[in-house]
């Protein structure tokens, strides 16, 4: 294993110090400087596709688990991985750092119940919509512009055509987990950013993923009991964990070494339309006309949000 991490320092120097890559592809040449300005750009989409396709797999799984069983299943095998990827240290932590990193991972587990309880009832791309209300809210209200007012009122408008004048239509339970999810990844963000910068590498996020683990295990057995040990079922957890949980988190990472953040952000806020499209091919889940003028303005007040703030801050010199 030692031996396994060594071997991975050197490529993880060169992702973090992208300079060295493109002085290797060739300096000057500017098909280099464009496949290099469009890395980012593909890891972050990549990530986005394999979190909602992995999600829709996970929607394809409820049945045989149940939606608390599926999350336990999910955080458990991204927590096992995590674990033998990163290998954390377990010493020399403060109380501070403990204390973070378990509200990171109460966020964690939060988030992604709340999100699958909401996934078992009203669509995909709905779902997520609803969702990312929560990341918005947290821009609009970490920003004083006025102009962000515009936006919290362009996406109130696309919630108010999903509902279509009623939750009802969607299963107001749903939709109520679906934004109590987004609250969680508001807070999911903010403590995601503080064990960041308390914990080497990815040593806070395994650690965190542990504790999300530990506290959906009770509920998962409570719901689905023996299911979960089904070996079909233990697999489709297991590939539900790498495309929701493993493979996002490590290609954002990635894209987030050599991506600006308000970039990224704005990436980040077209996760509906990805949901969308996963929910359709996978799930069959079609939308309406209303429905996707209202995931399209949503898209538009996050993407606007999160170029007002990065354009109100004062920019500093690495």
């Amino acid at each position: 294993m030692n031996d396994q991490r060594s071997a991975a320092e050197p490529a993880a120097a060169a992702v973090a110090v992208p300079e060295a890559v493109t002085a290797l592809e060739g300096a000057g040449r500017p098909w280099a400087d464009r496949r290099a300005a469009l890395a980012p750009i593909a890891l972050v989409v990549a990530g986005g596709l394999s979190v909602q396709f992995g999600s829709a797999v996970a929607a394809l799984l409820m049945p045989k688990a149940g939606a608390l069983g599926v999350v336990t299943l999910r955080l458990a095998a991204a927590a096992l991985i995590l674990l033998v990827i990163c290998r954390p240290k377990l010493r020399g932590h403060s109380r501070a750092d403990w204390g973070t990193v378990l509200a990171f991972g109460v966020a964690m587990g939060g988030m992604n119940t709340l999100f699958y309880l909401a996934l078992d009832r009203i669509p995909l791309g709905i779902a997520v919509t609803l969702e990312v209300l929560g990341p918005l809210a947290l821009s609009v209200f970490a920003s004083r512009r006025l102009i962000n007012v515009l936006w919290a009122g362009l996406a109130l408008v696309g919630v108010v055509l999903l509902g279509g004048g009623g939750f009802d239509r969607l299963d107001p339970v749903g939709a109520a987990y679906a934004l109590a999810a987004g609250a969680m990844w508001a807070a999911y963000i903010v403590f995601s950013a503080r064990t960041g910068r308390r914990f080497p590498q990815a040593d806070g996020l395994a650690l965190a993923m542990v504790v999300a683990a530990v506290l959906s295990l009770p509920l998962g057995i409570i719901e689905s009991g023996a299911k979960l040990t089904v070996p079909s079922t233990v697999a489709l957890g297991a590939a539900v964990a790498v495309l929701s949980s493993v493979l996002p988190y490590t290609l954002e990472l990635m894209a987030l070494r050599r991506l600006p953040a308000p970039t990224f952000a704005v990436m980040m806020s077209l996760e509906p339309a990805i949901a969308a499209g996963a929910g359709f091919l996978i799930l069959d889940q079609a939308l309406s006309t209303t429905d996707a003028l209202a995931i399209a303005l949503v898209i538009g007040a996050s993407i606007g949000a999160v170029r007002s703030r990065s354009g109100s801050a004062p920019r500093r010199e690495a």
